[in-house]
């Protein structure tokens, strides 16, 4: 009986031994394969020209060449004063929007809301029907006068119906009785909201204040739709892409230039905009990693 108690085991540790390790071969490889497009990318922006025509992409530069970056940052004043705009827009409209998606969400999941379903359903209403371009820019551009003006890139990424929808789900998760024993204290919906709920839910506010920083940091249709040429800075990823634009035009016109038309590098300088623009980003987000790894399992089980 013993005997048979001891084989078993050891056949379910084995077992347990072969799947742990089959899982950890599969999530190194997937990490591998996630890790080697942004590795070719940085390799690529440090590859002459004629090599990447030549041979085409590869991790390791064949030639290595600086020239892609060097023409990336010919004007330093005007690519800091880019990041200098992207950073503040995208801090700004991350602790507003989070603060506002934050107290939208808690206040749709409080059972002693009345209106909470007639709202969550004008809120969900808007994923599946929109305006359209046409009115959104009327509005933005002539009805709130917001043409060259980053409150016209900050404000309408405040609120997304997703990330409320996301943020009631969350809240859902802490009990109602919390608040309502704070009422009893004598405490106030504004005190319960910044003093109780925020503190609980910060691993859901990390993984919804993640989002709307990578949506600040990404955005540049806003920017090129009503912010002009002729501002001088304007936010990074439309200033990268106004400079792989014009090497574009170049390479590709018969105009005259001081670099040869066949060594403008533009395959690498288009990596080496994906390197300026997605560097910082991961830099930052080792740093709230396990907040978001938390905030995507907070009330996915249930007790």
């Amino acid at each position: 009986m013993q005997g048979e108690v001891v084989r078993k085991s050891i056949r379910s540790d084995g077992t347990s031994l072969f799947v742990r390790g089959f899982g950890y071969a599969f999530i190194g490889l997937f990490s591998l394969g996630c890790l080697i497009p942004f590795l070719l990318v940085l390799g690529t922006s440090f590859t002459k020209e004629s090599e990447i025509v030549k041979h085409g992409f590869n991790l390791w530069p064949r030639i290595f060449s600086t020239f892609a970056y060097k023409i990336v940052f010919e004007n330093p004043n005007l690519i800091i004063g880019s990041y200098v705009v992207t950073i503040g827009i995208t801090v700004v409209g991350t602790l507003v929007g989070l603060f506002l998606v934050a107290m939208t969400g808690y206040a749709l999941q409080r059972p002693d809301f009345e209106q909470r379903n007639k709202i969550s359903f004008f809120i969900y209403f808007t994923t599946l029907f929109s305006g359209g371009l046409v009115p959104f820019y009327l509005l933005v551009k002539q009805y709130l006068g917001l043409g060259d003006n980053y409150l016209a890139v900050l404000l309408p990424g405040l609120m997304s119906p997703f990330l409320i929808i996301m943020m009631k789900s969350f809240t859902k998760s802490i009990p109602h009785a919390i608040t309502e024993s704070a009422k009893i204290d004598g405490a106030g919906d504004f005190t319960i909201f910044t003093r109780l709920i925020l503190p609980m839910a910060a691993p859901a506010l990390a993984t919804i204040g993640l989002f709307i920083a990578l949506g600040y940091w990404n955005e540049w249709y806003n920017a090129m739709l009503f912010l002009s040429a002729d501002m001088k800075y304007r936010p990074l990823q439309l200033f990268l892409y106004g400079v792989v634009t014009s090497a574009d035009f170049i390479k590709n016109s018969s105009a005259s230039s001081n670099v040869p038309l066949r060594d403008v590098p533009l395959e690498s300088m288009k990596m080496a905009t994906a390197v300026v623009a997605t560097g910082p980003v991961i830099l930052f987000y080792p740093f709230i990693q396990r907040y978001f790894i938390q905030g995507i399992t907070v009330g996915a089980v249930k007790g």
